[in-house]
């Protein structure tokens, strides 16, 4: 969803939410080095399979458009957004990390790098969505009618009609698209990629240099 910020304070009830989200804001930087270490470990193992990238590219391509088409829609923290990608799920930017995550799962053909990765969207993303849910519940008086028509992160096949009243985010922004810096995340896996086919090759020729 990420419709708020992401500096956005918890609640003040000490709920699973809150509790959730404490160990996740302890676990999620040295969670991000165990995945680091085990990716480098697994392109250090086995050469990445072509016909392997080549289909990685259906998930990281749909999660990138799906990022960047989400991200010049929605207006964090100043209204529900409920067009564009929002009419289908709630939830379209984790959709897209979760999609781009698994199609490298699938360029490295590797199992454990799948289950780290599973294990921590689990750890990080539901605390984060429940915390969004329950703000976006508070702020704005449409936001339970939204989740009735809207599932979290499955999408629907057809949108979701607008209410009257929500959601004047109308079009796609350009604008919101670059504020939101979402050209990261195409840069992000423009390098994971170059990593995938040079940088093995690179430690490989490094190691057999003679000295």
């Amino acid at each position: 969803m990420s419709q708020t910020a992401s500096t956005q304070p918890d609640a003040p009830q000490q709920d699973w939410i809150s509790r959730w989200q404490r160990i996740a804001r302890r676990i999620r930087v040295p969670l991000g080095f165990v995945a680091a270490a085990l990716y480098l470990f697994e392109l250090w193992r086995r050469a990445p399979q072509p016909a392997a990238v080549n289909w990685s590219l259906a998930p990281v391509v749909t999660g990138l458009w799906l990022r960047a088409y989400a991200a010049g829609y929605v207006k964090k923290n100043r209204e529900l957004t409920v067009t564009g990608p929002y009419a289908y799920v709630r939830n379209p930017l984790y959709l897209g990390s979760m999609l781009i995550a698994a199609g490298f799962a699938v360029a490295l053909l590797s199992w454990p790098m799948a289950l780290v990765l599973a294990l921590g969207f689990t750890v990080i993303y539901v605390p984060v969505i429940a915390s969004e849910e329950r703000f976006l519940r508070a702020t704005f008086p449409g936001f339970d009618d939204y989740c009735r028509q809207v599932p979290r992160l499955i999408p629907r096949f057809t949108a979701a009609p607008s209410p009257g009243n929500e959601g004047s985010s109308g079009a796609f922004s350009l604008s919101l698209y670059i504020r939101h810096r979402e050209y990261n995340a195409a840069i992000g896996a423009t390098l994971l990629y170059f990593s995938l086919l040079l940088l093995r090759p690179m430690l490989a020729a490094w190691v057999n240099v003679p000295r």
